[in-house]
């Protein structure tokens, strides 16, 4: 998003045009963004043989998977709903895995039943996949390789507290399962976290990783998960692609040429991917005056963008109906939930009225795929703009969408 004659644009689509066509609450993506970004991906690692596999849960819309296919990307699902959305947007089940993270069985056999590369995380279900299918299926294993990493506990998911994956210590037990049901074991696959600001968690985990698949003689995948930090506000530190690109690149190199044969390696961004692109609208509701500060109330809030009140996320704010505004206040930024719901405190903004338009920036990972109906409130219109085109891929909810599902009986 920039500013251009005078107003906020995003592909020279004017934001206040947008805003006043379709509506706020609004979600904006820029779609030539998560191309620029995948395209970054494929060339930090250009030297091998590497898969970009989408965390689809970052962002579920259906037109955001089908870019993501056009792009050449394929795609890592964690329920058996995002699988059928991603076959509907036009993946094939070779181009998708299944993640799964404690799941029961038969999402497993979901998996199986569409050809999906299923992906287990524990001991028990991996016993039971040997039981049914034996050698007749493929199949990857999640590994906690004990290493910390990401901007938050909540997010750090390869630490030895963790839920995910199967204990990297179980090694034996993982071969003995293997042996006594002759597992077709295709891949390692291990996630240590989201905002992980240096290649030095992932040069550790290649470490682990690939000592640890020297001991599997069938594999044709080495899978990083993803993690990559992206900046949330001007002197963020991001994680290097390029210097992390050389670095992964080398140690998998080595690997391969120890291990026998070329394999892929396959990494998970989510977050890297979609969270730069996009953008949450709101009007001020209410400028409200209290004796140490002033509040900006906006027609959106925690319903539509969970991420500063569950992991204390830091996402600038700008008012985009004042560019060029020559005095700026320090403003609170609140939602209109009734439960504490604070967008961004102690921010300077440009002096905001009552009826501005507030943007609220990296909103495409993790802000409309876990939005809710709190408070009765709708969900908001989605756009996506990609070579300066507008399209609408996500109609505003209404009254009838709330009262689908649900049944009023006679008491």
């Amino acid at each position: 998003m920039t500013v251009e004659n005078g107003q906020f644009v995003i592909q020279n689509q004017s934001v206040l045009a947008l805003c006043e066509e379709f509506g706020t609450p609004l979600y904006v993506y820029d779609g030539d963004k998560i191309e620029e970004k995948a395209n970054a991906l494929k060339d930090a690692f250009k030297g091998v043989k590497m898969k970009i596999k989408y965390a689809c849960k970052a962002n579920t819309n259906i037109s955001i998977l089908k870019l993501m296919h056009t792009l050449g990307v394929d795609i890592d699902v964690v329920s058996p709903q995002e699988m059928a959305v991603a076959l509907k947007a036009g993946f094939n089940p070779s181009q998708i895995t299944y993640t799964s993270s404690g799941v029961s069985f038969d999402e497993i056999e979901v998996s199986i039943n569409n050809d999906v590369l299923a992906n287990i995380d524990n001991l028990p279900t991996l016993i039971k996949f040997g039981e049914k299918y034996g050698n007749s299926v493929p199949v990857l294993i999640r590994i906690r390789p004990n290493v910390e990493g990401g901007g938050n506990l909540k997010i750090s998911t390869g630490h030895k507290e963790s839920k995910f994956g199967i204990a990297i210590e179980y090694k034996e037990q993982i071969l003995e399962i293997a042996k006594k049901y002759n597992l077709n074991i295709v891949g390692i696959h291990q996630h240590t976290g989201s905002d992980i600001k240096d290649g030095k968690t992932f040069v550790e985990v290649a470490r682990v990783i690939f000592d640890f698949a020297m001991s599997f003689p069938d594999l044709k995948y080495i899978d990083f998960g993803g993690g990559f930090k992206v900046a949330y506000k001007d002197g963020d530190s991001v994680t290097d692609m390029v210097d992390l690109g050389e670095k992964i690149s080398a140690s998998f190199q080595d690997f391969c040429k120890k291990y026998g044969r070329e394999l892929e390696l396959w990494f998970e961004p989510g977050k890297f991917l979609v969270s730069e692109s996009g953008f949450l609208f709101g009007n001020v509701n209410v400028v409200k005056e209290n004796p140490t500060k002033t509040l900006l109330g906006l027609n959106t809030g925690l319903n539509h963008l969970i991420r500063p009140m569950m992991y204390d996320a830091f996402h600038d704010v700008v008012n985009v109906s004042k560019p060029n505004a020559a005095v700026n206040e320090v403003y609170d930024v609140v939602g209109y939930i009734c439960e504490t719901d604070d967008i961004a405190k102690n921010r300077e903004l440009a002096k905001t009225d009552e009826g501005d338009i507030i943007c609220i920036k990296n909103a495409g990972a993790y802000g409309f795929t876990m939005a809710s109906n709190y408070n009765g409130r709708f969900k908001p219109a989605e756009i996506l703009i990609y070579k300066n085109k507008v399209h609408l891929i996500r109609k505003r909810e209404t009254l009838v969408d709330i009262l689908a599902n649900q049944i009023l009986v006679e008491l």
